[in-house]
């Protein structure tokens, strides 16, 4: 096929996989990333680079990293400078003023990682896995004004596996990356025919806090094990112990039998549980604050006095 000329847009490890698959491909030309701009993170405040930024400059794309696109002009003229064929959006972040989707002969193509119109919205990935669905996906849509909107050109289901956030967010970039590249030469060459969403059966997602980590003892075991999930690495999942925070970072249903209120703590000296609304929970991982994250049993090497003690 011809070279196919584009600007991607996207931030998050999501957009990896894709991008770098558009640039394998020989059928396409990366002409420009589109980006958020570089954050202070951790502790210490280091500015850093999202990740979509890292391929890019690893290898010789042009970067641009506004903080805004709406009320823009000199972005808007640089990218209708640039002249793409299509622009690809992948988790960058900021919604698409509508002067932006005009720029292209052939549109925006979005890459939205759930079975749209079910899961629109920031957080599709987390809310499916915190929901206990056994099914989601990969949606690939051209975008209008409103958000994970548009028309379905391509879709395609996936299980959900047991996995946690990282490994289902993998899984779906990758899908999501197949799909896309099947996709373009198709719309531009019309065999495509994009496809309503039945907007009645739309689902919206939120943005997830911390709060929305801070675990609830009394919950299923089920339900807290799906939040552990879905919520690690960030925005993390946690409790209190005596007043400090308690992040739990991997865990297993365990069928212990034995009695205890919700969030009591039992150990064994090498395994460490903890008593849900329901079954018992076996932690594997977890990180008291202000210490590294460690495995349950070097965990017990330092605090083996918590047999009883019952989280808040």
């Amino acid at each position: 096929m011809l070279i196919t000329k584009l600007i991607f847009f996207g931030t998050s490890p999501f957009a990896v996989p894709i991008l770098e698959k558009l640039v394998e491909e020989s059928g396409f030309k990366v002409l420009a990333v589109v980006t958020n701009p570089d954050e202070s993170s951790g502790r210490k405040k280091i500015l850093t680079s999202p990740p979509v930024k890292t391929t890019a400059k690893k290898h010789g794309i042009k970067i641009i990293q506004p903080e805004k696109l709406r009320s823009n002009p000199e972005l808007f003229e640089v990218l209708k400078k640039i002249n793409p064929d299509i622009c690809i959006v992948a988790s960058y972040g900021k919604i698409i003023p509508k002067e932006y989707l005009e720029i292209t002969k052939f549109g925006f193509i979005n890459v939205h990682p759930s079975l749209l119109p079910k899961y629109r919205g920031p957080t599709p990935i987390q809310t499916a896995i915190l929901n206990g669905e056994k099914e989601t996906g990969v949606t690939v849509i051209l975008m209008d004004e409103e958000i994970d909107h548009g028309p379905i050109l391509k879709i395609q289901n996936s299980k959900i596996k047991n996995q946690n956030y990282v490994g289902l967010e993998k899984e779906l970039s990758e899908l999501g990356a197949k799909l896309l590249i099947e996709t373009i030469p198709n719309l531009i060459s019309g065999k495509i025919k994009p496809k309503d969403q039945d907007h009645d059966k739309a689902t919206f997602t939120k943005k997830i806090t911390r709060e929305d980590g801070k675990i609830n003892w009394s919950d299923s075991a089920e339900k807290v094990l799906n939040q552990i999930r879905a919520l690690n690495p960030e925005p993390g999942t946690w409790t209190l112990w005596n007043g400090r925070d308690l992040k739990i970072l991997e865990t297993k249903i365990s069928d212990k039998e034995k009695e205890g209120a919700p969030g009591t703590i039992f150990s064994d000296k090498t395994n460490l549980f903890i008593k849900t609304g329901g079954k018992w929970l076996e932690i594997l991982k977890l990180q008291l604050s202000g210490k590294r994250i460690t495995e349950a049993k070097e965990f017990l090497n330092s605090y083996s006095r918590i047999n009883g003690y019952v989280l808040e």
